[in-house]
Formats: structure tokens, sequence, C-alpha cells
């Protein structure tokens, strides 16, 4: 088993990246900076080509439990080259998503709903990074918890294997105040999310001139 520092000087990626750059890195020699040493009986090198092949192949579905398939490729090792892979698409899409970081966020993304002579109920997903992954109309009408289910609103999240929600809706009449049903259905959200390991990071009720949040209000 050779790690990167076994190798002679001239085959180290890590010295050609130091000596030229990275873009002079072949992918396989990005790999073996990344998981740093083999394994017995498989070099650095050697295995890096093997997870370049694999990636090849199947790149866009790829999952910890296919790269474990690798021969020789352990739990740490498969665990750092995904989680560099999540964390680079994560950035990548910062580059092309919307971003909720706030209760304002909120309020800009649904400005089309703000006029509304009813109410709507909406739902955003999110992924990890608190990218919008896509908006969503849960119900139109008088907010009740008979109207907004979890399974209405949670069902999607699954599907898109969303991190956290955010929910909202706005109030035709114009009063920026939660009702009693506002407050039940909020908490009935944030325990099945417990539940099913989605938070709900924040209700945001809102009018045609402004909004308010609900974990600011402290019920959430």
């Amino acid at each position: 088993m050779k790690s990167i520092n076994q190798l002679n000087k001239i085959d180290k990626p890590r010295e050609r990246l130091f000596k030229y750059g990275l873009s002079a890195l072949k992918n396989y020699e990005l790999i073996a900076v990344l998981i740093g040493s083999g394994v017995q009986g498989k070099d650095v090198i050697k295995l890096s080509h093997e997870i370049e092949k694999f990636f090849d192949s199947s790149f866009e579905n790829i999952d910890l439990e296919k790269l474990l398939k690798i021969h020789g490729l352990g739990r740490a090792k498969a665990s750092q080259i995904i989680s560099a892979i999540e964390l680079s698409k994560r950035y990548l899409i910062d580059t092309q998503n919307y971003k909720i970081n706030s209760a304002s966020d909120v309020f800009d993304e649904l400005k089309p709903y703000k006029d509304k002579r009813q109410e709507y109920f909406l739902t955003l997903y999110l992924d990890g990074a608190n990218n919008l992954i896509e908006t969503k109309i849960i119900t139109i009408g008088t907010l009740n918890q008979s109207l907004v289910h979890p399974r209405e609103v949670f069902s999607h999240a699954i599907e898109k294997r969303c991190a956290s929600i955010i929910v909202a809706h706005n109030h035709p009449s114009g009063i920026l105040k939660p009702s009693p049903e506002d407050i039940n259905v909020t908490q009935r959200l944030k325990e099945s999310g417990k539940i099913l390991g989605i938070e709900v990071l924040d209700h945001v009720i809102f009018t045609s001139d402004g909004f308010i949040s609900l974990k600011e209000e402290g019920v959430l």
C-alpha cells in the first residue's frame, strides 16, 4: 500500500498541484489528493483510477452505498469523497438558485401572492444549504388544520430530499397578526417535521405591505 508521501516525488499529485496548479492535475490525481492513501495491495494511484472509472459510469447517481462497492474504499474515504461532491454541488447551486436566509427573502419570493383576495398557503422547499428548490401552493382558502394537512406539506419534501421547509400564507385582510388557527397549524407542522427529520424553519404571514415571522414571534 502506497500513500501519496510514498510515491516518487515526480509522481506525487500533491507536489504537482503546488508546482503546476489544479488545472494541471488529471481527474485521478485530484482524487488521489483527496483520499491521501491507498489500501493493502492497492496504492493510492491505482485506487484513484478505479474511483475515476466509477465516476465516469455513474457520477450523477452516485451515493455512499455505491461508493462502498469499490474494493478497498472504506467508510472513511468514501465519506470524504461523497462529502466533497456534496459541498461542490451546494456551492455550484448557490450561483444558480435563490438562497433563503430570512423572512424578508421569503416575502420577496412570494410577492406574486401578496395581493391575492383569497388565502394562499405555500411551502418553500430548501436543501441543506438553504437554497430554494421549489415553491408550491398547498391550498387556497381559509386556513385550517383540515386543509393544511402535514401529508400535503411534507410529501414533496420527502420526494425532493429536502433538509427543511418554510411555510407561508397571505392575509387578504391586511392584518399582520397570527390567528389561533395559524399558531395551531404551525405547531402541528413543526411536530410532524421533527418526526420526519425535516425542520420547519419558519412560518411567514404576509400582506401587500409587509410580513411577520412566527419564528421571530416565538411560535417556532
